[in-house]
């Protein structure tokens, strides 16, 4: 996890500059997907007949994911073009967007989880959701201190 947190850092450092291509964000999730399933595959515990089901489970999840994860940089690109003159409606949109963004990702792992507790113990989908938790918690986190408050 402390690896993860590391990495967290270096991709999104300078977001504050809202350059970031979109080859950049590519190669930034390529790389948090690949130690986030590091991550996960020495957190969960499971045996030879569960690893299978459960890493498709976690592939699909990674591929919805993916698309919720766009609404997010979306919402945050679309602040950063409005940041210098950022109407009340604006930023109204803006928010109501994020709360929307919050709910489907919430939606997304709570649908994964009880998917998971049909092929592995609850405690077991329980850390895959933690783990996925915090690592968002690091993202999250890295983007608070990058983006600034509306003025």
């Amino acid at each position: 996890m402390k690896k993860l947190l590391l990495l967290v850092s270096f991709l999104f450092v300078g977001i504050t500059n809202y350059a970031q291509t979109n080859e950049y964000i590519e190669m930034a999730r390529a790389i948090l997907e690949k130690d986030t399933k590091e991550a996960i595959a020495e957190i969960v515990e499971l045996d030879d007949s569960q690893k299978e089901e459960f890493w498709l489970l976690v592939n699909e999840y990674e591929d919805f994911s993916y698309f919720v994860k766009d609404k997010r940089i979306a919402i945050i690109k679309e602040y950063a073009e409005n940041y210098e003159n950022l109407t009340d409606e604006k930023a109204d949109e803006l928010i109501n967007q994020a709360f929307d963004f919050k709910m489907e990702d919430l939606k997304l792992k709570k649908k994964y989880y009880k998917k998971m507790k049909k092929i592995i113990p609850a405690t077991e989908a329980a850390k895959f959701i933690q783990a996925v938790n915090k690592i968002d918690d690091l993202v999250n986190a890295e983007l608070a201190t990058e983006i600034p408050l509306i003025e």
